[in-house]
């Protein structure tokens, strides 16, 4: 009697059994985890009074003043983050597609940025901003632009502002990768069908580019916000959370929850609601744009 062979798909699942095994465990359990311990009183200063308490970390968060400010200054964050990438990686994108001496150079620059971890980053750019030596008032300062130094981070506006920039310069580069990639699939067909309709340069990028970049466009939509969701160790370096709770994200102030006062149900909580604000988040992006990036050629 032969054996009925495997079909593709049972031959599949097994050959990718040790890789999905591995998610399983490193992933999914983990995750699993910690939705389970949000569901307890759990501060690991009280070990003997661990109990079950079902949402009511969720639910004290509706009146936890230090976390609805942390979760509006997160949003104020989120939008400039993400908007200030999405523009500047889209100019940067468009230049960089353009045949000019010295593109693969300046290709590879942008590159840097990236490449430089998150601590890294936060403490450069607090050497630079320092308000006795840092490199910003000495070149302002040489340029006669200010008389003395100034301490940019002391201010309210002032921290935020630069720590958002400071996000946007290292994860900047990422969004051009992917917009740069998305415009050299563009057919050259397209933009020449256009020149001989008389297309201006807005109607070229309105008509053509851009319809081709939504797709590219909602991935960098979906992964800057995330990032920019759960950015914690750049403002940790830069700012601390600071003046006051003018930098204080809600990723910061759940390490915080987590490490400083060892509450991992709440601090879980915290955690959990970053993740369920950035997946309403994306899927709000893919229902935008998912549908208008579809195109005939």
């Amino acid at each position: 009697m032969s054996r009925k062979p495997w079909s593709d798909t049972a031959r599949g699942y097994a050959m990718n059994a040790p890789a999905l095994l591995a998610l399983l465990l490193l992933v999914a359990y983990p995750i699993g985890y910690s939705f389970w311990v949000s569901l307890h009183r759990d501060n690991l200063a009280q070990p003997s009074v661990r109990k079950f308490i079902g949402l009511d970390n969720y639910l004290s968060l509706v009146d936890d003043p230090a976390f609805l400010r942390s979760l509006a200054v997160s949003a104020l964050f989120v939008l400039t983050v993400v908007g200030a990438t999405v523009l500047l990686g889209l100019a940067m994108a468009l230049v960089l597609n353009e045949t000019f001496f010295g593109r693969g150079v300046l290709r590879s620059l942008v590159l840097l940025p990236w490449a430089m971890p998150g601590v890294v980053n936060g403490l450069m750019w607090r050497t630079v901003f320092d308000a006795k030596t840092g490199a910003l008032n000495g070149l302002l300062t040489d340029l006669g632009w200010i008389e003395e130094y100034q301490a940019w981070l002391s201010s309210a506006t002032g921290a935020f502002l630069l720590t958002a920039f400071a996000q946007v310069w290292n994860t900047l580069p990422f969004a051009v990768i992917i917009l740069l990639a998305g415009l050299s699939t563009i057919p050259g067909e397209l933009y020449d069908a256009a020149t001989v309709d008389r297309a201006g340069p807005w109607q070229r990028f309105r008509e053509v580019t851009l319809p081709w970049l939504l797709h590219p466009l909602l991935i960098v939509l979906i992964l800057e916000t995330m990032n920019a969701f759960r950015a914690f160790d750049t403002i940790y370096v830069l700012t601390g959370g600071g003046p006051g709770d003018a930098t204080g994200t809600v990723a910061l102030l759940t390490v915080q929850r987590v490490l400083g006062y060892t509450d991992v149900g709440l601090g879980s909580a915290y955690a959990w609601v970053i993740t369920l604000i950035t997946m309403v988040i994306s899927v709000g992006y893919v229902g935008l744009l998912y549908r208008r990036g579809s195109f005939e050629v």
